[in-house]
């Protein structure tokens, strides 16, 4: 296989956003096949057997087993690399894989972190449960407060990790001012920037060191597989990252990562255009609902933030209802059009209950403690027609007697 004309990184570099989405890391055979083939394999053989001896000890190129090399897997760490402005990207089976394996390759016994508290629910119990029985530190914080950020750094403190916006409470994170405190006292600085992508956000343009993904969710957009995907320099993919992965194996399958790659050709319009409806549904809802929190709405405490570091806001949003779970509970059933689903960023509309499901496994103390209240639904805004989600849940919160 060769990479297709213009794949060197100088030139790629030099592509704008929606080119590198379609384009970046393509590779072809002699075949000359125009969408990226799918190399189903485990294995490779070798023409002779100093072949494998010089890959496997790293002096020569070239693809070995597929726990750590497939063709077209490196086709998607290419393209995510190009999109997020990183120098090397590995791609992970699943969001939560690339969430646990970014901290426990750079993290040992003895170490700390810091970690905003309003994060997605899994997440947190990885900092939580997972990390200490490591005997490896955390301390979470308001990732809104930069003074709490200073006050939480220890003399052990290895990586700051945090998600903006975040899940579902919609916090922003100010990436430039916490990346550059993290720097000046030589901490790494991770951001979980699934609920934006790089078609809305680029958290290593404001300073970030690495970037995480669930792939899963928009990348992919339409719900069909699991992915995650870390993005940094070339240093820490292939000094920290690679040795984790290689042999802990959470390896994402050539299918998977080719599904995803369709999905980034569209990535751009689609992240856009929901980002769009999902104002016009927010502008609606904010009449009708106590709260409502949507970064891309005037009434964002951080609205000034999210217009100097993001694109557009998204399409996510959360809202609160009175009544607690059972009136929660009572809006989801009544819904017609719209999904009850915890998974986000897909092409149709999906809703959930945080406090019951994506935040299920924390105590009531730490869901209090985010802001995940037993009245709070968080919705991801499809590609229906936004007068569509609109009446549909209009009338579900008519029928909930709100």
């Amino acid at each position: 296989m060769k990479r297709t004309t213009g794949q060197d990184r100088s030139i790629t570099t030099q592509w704008r956003a929606a080119t590198r989405a379609v384009r970046g890391g393509t590779w072809r055979s002699e075949q000359g096949e125009t969408s990226e083939a799918l190399f189903l394999n485990s294995g490779y053989c070798y023409d002779d057997a100093e072949t494998p001896a010089a890959r496997f000890a790293g002096e020569q190129p070239g693809m070995t087993y597929s726990r750590t090399q497939n063709p077209t897997v490196q086709m998607l760490e290419e393209r995510i690399a190009l999109m997020e402005g990183a120098e090397a990207c590995r791609v992970q089976a699943s969001g939560m894989a690339a969430m646990t394996a970014v901290l426990l390759c750079q993290l040992s016994q003895g170490d700390h972190m810091v970690v905003a508290r309003a994060a997605f629910g899994p997440t947190r119990w990885v900092t939580d449960n997972l990390l200490p029985r490591f005997g490896i530190g955390v301390t979470a914080v308001d990732g809104r407060d930069l003074d709490a950020w200073k006050a939480a750094i220890q003399p052990n403190t290895k990586v700051f990790f945090y998600e903006t916006p975040a899940n579902p409470t919609m916090d922003i994170v100010d990436v430039a001012a916490v990346s550059a405190l993290a720097r000046a006292h030589g901490i790494r600085t991770v951001v979980d920037n699934a609920f934006a992508t790089s078609a809305l956000q680029r958290p290593l343009d404001f300073g970030a060191d690495v970037v995480a993904y669930s792939a899963t969710k928009l990348m992919d957009g339409q719900g069909r597989v699991l992915a995650g995907a870390v993005c940094g320099s070339a240093d820490f993919i292939n000094t920290l990252l690679l040795p984790f992965q290689r042999n802990t194996g959470p390896t994402l399958s050539p299918f998977n990562a080719w599904v995803v790659l369709k999905g980034l050709e569209t990535l751009d319009l689609r992240a856009n255009h929901q980002a769009a409806s999902a104002l016009t549904v927010a502008r609606f809802l904010e009449s009708r609902v106590p709260r409502l929190i949507y970064p891309g709405l005037p009434s964002h405490p951080q609205y000034d933030l999210v217009q100097k570091q993001m694109k557009a806001a998204g399409s996510i949003f959360s809202f609160e209802i009175e009544g607690g779970r059972a009136a929660a509970h009572g809006v989801l059933d009544a819904l017609e059009l719209i999904d009850i689903s915890n998974n986000i960023g897909d092409a149709k509309s999906l809703m959930t209950h945080p406090a019951s499901t994506t935040h299920s496994s924390l105590t009531p103390q730490v869901r209090a403690g985010m802001g995940v209240t037993e009245g709070m639904l968080r919705i991801s805004v499809g590609l229906e027609d936004p007068d569509d989600l609109i009446e549909d849940l209009d009338q579900a919160l008519k029928a909930a007697g709100l």
